[in-house]
């Protein structure tokens, strides 16, 4: 299965995400914001990062900028999980390389297994969705 690093400052929803990819038998590394992600990253490599966009101390937009996805990391696959839809940090998010933007109201937490799977599946084929 694949590395999974879960970027959410909703402890509730990180711990939930967590669980639901972990039962699924990914290996899941945590965190509360773009700062510590940015740490994480370097020692876990995962496959998919599940990046919330408002997030206090740093948020996914940083993160995104300091991690420069789309030029050293290209195989790494970034779902933006926000309730922004349509809004400005949303297109900014796939202008840095973000593969798929998630809304959360939209996006049940048992789903998110369905989303991880298809965007791994898709990562696998080397097409985009």
């Amino acid at each position: 299965m694949a590395k999974i690093l879960v970027v959410e400052d909703d402890k509730d929803l990180n711990n939930a995400y967590t669980i639901i990819l972990e039962s699924e038998g990914h290996k899941v590394v945590s965190v509360h914001n773009g700062r510590e992600a940015l740490k994480a990253v370097e020692d876990f490599s995962p496959d998919l990062i599940l990046l919330d966009l408002l997030m206090p101390i740093m948020g996914g937009l940083e993160f995104l900028q300091h991690y420069d996805l789309a030029s050293k990391h290209p195989e790494v696959k970034v779902l933006i999980f926000t309730n922004m839809e349509n809004s400005p940090e949303v297109t900014e998010a796939y202008d840095l390389g973000a593969y798929r933007c998630i809304i959360k109201s939209w996006t049940a937490p048992q789903n998110l297994a369905r989303v991880v799977s298809d965007t791994l599946d898709n990562k696998l084929a080397g097409t985009k969705a």
